[in-house]
């Protein structure tokens, strides 16, 4: 018999809480829900505390061999439904530390290629940013939390959007001025895209030092990194919108920086 039969039981009841980012932040951890993104959070060296499986769901129980250190807790259909965040799920849910760590820990290379979002809130937006900038070998992300806010690396639905990728990207989180301030002591430059920038994405040189910066695609970066940037970059648009939804941005001006960089 599974190990939890009820939705009442307190351990499920405290998974649910870690819904919200109080709960998360108190705690220091998140959730990492479905196999590849458990498996490749594994491979990024992750070490889950606890770890929820359905057996009438998984196809195989070999991540458990993964996981030695784990407290392993099998469970219903019923209860793997109430404690998942997918409305298809695939029997595997975890709890591991928050993926992060500060700014001065980041471990940069000599021409270091940085991924910055401003007060991005979408957690989808977020984990697909982390998606591309995995693929494009960047040296980090950082969140940057101006006063009106932006989600956090720990939120399950970006480590799902971002198939895992959050723990395979040294990522961090501060203020804007945090951000910039560090930004400045390492001698990286800021390029921040925006439609009233004034140099060409391709007119860009991206191939030293570089923070490419993203903001809302609502209302863009905040004045702070306008008064400091280095370049503000416009991404050539045809069409009549003006802006990019800022997860495709981000791609946009990723990939540019992979062409130059050869």
């Amino acid at each position: 018999m599974p190990d939890l039969t009820s939705t009442a039981n307190p351990r499920v009841k405290n998974l649910v809480r870690l819904r919200t980012r109080r709960h998360r932040d108190a705690a220091a951890v998140t959730v990492i829900e479905g196999h590849d993104e458990l498996a490749l959070a594994l491979d990024a060296g992750v070490e889950p505390t606890e770890v929820y499986w359905a057996p009438d769901l998984v196809r195989s129980d070999a991540l458990l061999a993964r996981m030695p250190s784990a407290r392993v807790f099998s469970v219903t259909r019923e209860v793997f439904a109430r404690i998942a965040y997918r409305e298809s799920p695939d029997g595997w849910l975890a709890v591991a530390p928050a993926p992060g760590r500060p700014l001065d820990e980041l471990d940069l290379g000599p021409d270091p290629l940085v991924l910055v979002a401003e007060g991005v809130e979408k957690p989808g937006n977020v984990g697909a940013m982390l998606r591309t900038a995995e693929a494009c070998g960047v040296d980090a992300v950082v969140i940057a939390t101006p006063e009106r806010g932006g989600t956090d690396f720990a939120n399950p639905n970006v480590v799902r959007a971002s198939k895992g990728t959050v723990f395979a990207v040294p990522v961090a989180s501060a203020s804007t001025t945090e951000v910039l301030d560090w930004l400045d002591r390492r001698g990286i430059a800021t390029l921040v895209t925006t439609p009233a920038g004034t140099t060409g994405l391709a007119g860009t040189d991206l191939t030293g030092p570089t923070a490419l910066v993203i903001g809302t695609e609502a209302t863009g970066v905040t004045d702070a990194w306008l008064d400091r940037a280095d370049a503000t970059v416009v991404i050539p648009m045809r069409g009549r919108v003006n802006s990019l939804n800022a997860s495709i941005a981000a791609a946009v001006v990723l990939y540019e920086a992979v062409r130059q960089r050869g």
